[in-house]
């Protein structure tokens, strides 16, 4: 569909604001990498009142999307790691539109430092760990071993992103297919919970007891970001956490995760007196 496209893109490439523009179009007749849209037009630009910007086109039987996205918000998604596809559409698709390099410089580092924001993905993707599996713990508890099951599930699909992350790699769609590669581990155990015919609550103990011991491990990494985050100033009132520009990423799974590294002794209590004597306000702080 380029040759429809084509005069849609160029508009857009004699705007100075444009950097580039990246065509994907659809192999397979099932194609969630591009929403099952024939063609997808991602057109980079440095600013916009909308860092979003989407529109849909139709020509005689096919069905086209331009995504036009500011380079700030191209950027907070390869950091978080929250629009999987985009890394499909950057690396594989076809440019039509470079201005001064910019997608080529983009492909480059990509390639060449995926361990951009490392900290950052590691944290916020073990935050999502630890509420799903402690989530797991309580049904599993509570004989509810259907949820449980399900949980523990998504707890495993939280294990095999950070694995990937450890490693310096950007996840992908087709997130077990790298972790194949890269810890094979984690994969078989992930085989042996689907498809193996034991009872489920063994499946599920098993899981437990193993996301248990990787949590362990990897709380001092994972719990890195904000441990340095909190560095920057002396006590913190939990707003402040949630305010902070940084911490605003981890959203409604930051809570878990201070009170989990209160836990392991990373973070400080501080109670400062209110107008009550019995109620205190809560502060946190690091060493």
């Amino acid at each position: 569909m380029e040759h429809i496209l084509r005069p849609i893109y160029q508009e857009r490439a004699s705007d100075p604001n444009t950097l580039g523009a990246i065509l994907v179009e659809k192999i397979d007749d099932l194609s969630p990498e591009t929403d099952n849209i024939d063609a997808i037009l991602l057109i980079l630009v440095a600013e916009a009142e909308l860092s979003v910007f989407t529109k849909h086109y139709t020509y005689e039987e096919h069905h086209a999307a331009m995504h036009i996205v500011t380079n700030k918000q191209l950027r907070k998604w390869l950091l978080l790691g929250t629009n999987k596809k985009i890394i499909n559409w950057i690396m594989d698709g076809r440019v039509v539109f470079d201005r001064n390099e910019t997608i080529y410089s983009l492909r480059q580092e990509m390639r060449n430092n995926p361990r951009y924001g490392r900290h950052v993905k590691l944290g916020i993707e073990f935050s999502k760990l630890l509420r799903r599996f402690q989530e797991g713990r309580v049904s599993f508890e509570q004989r509810d071993y259907v949820d449980a099951f399900f949980q523990m599930m998504e707890c495993l699909h939280h294990v095999a992103r950070l694995s990937i992350i450890e490693v310096g790699v950007y996840p992908e769609l087709k997130v077990w297919e790298q972790v194949k590669t890269y810890n094979n581990e984690i994969y078989d155990l992930y085989e042996g919970f689907i498809e193996k015919p034991r009872p489920i609550e063994q499946k599920i103990l098993e899981v437990i007891v193993y996301i248990e011991s990787f949590i362990d491990q990897k709380v001092v990494e994972s719990g890195r970001h904000i441990v340095e985050v909190m560095k920057q100033k002396d006590v913190w009132t939990i707003q402040e956490l949630h305010e902070h520009e940084e911490l605003k990423n981890y959203s409604i799974n930051l809570e878990v995760f201070v009170e989990y590294l209160i836990d392991k002794g990373y973070i400080k209590i501080e109670l400062l007196p209110t107008k009550s004597n019995d109620v205190k306000h809560r502060l946190y702080k690091v060493e």
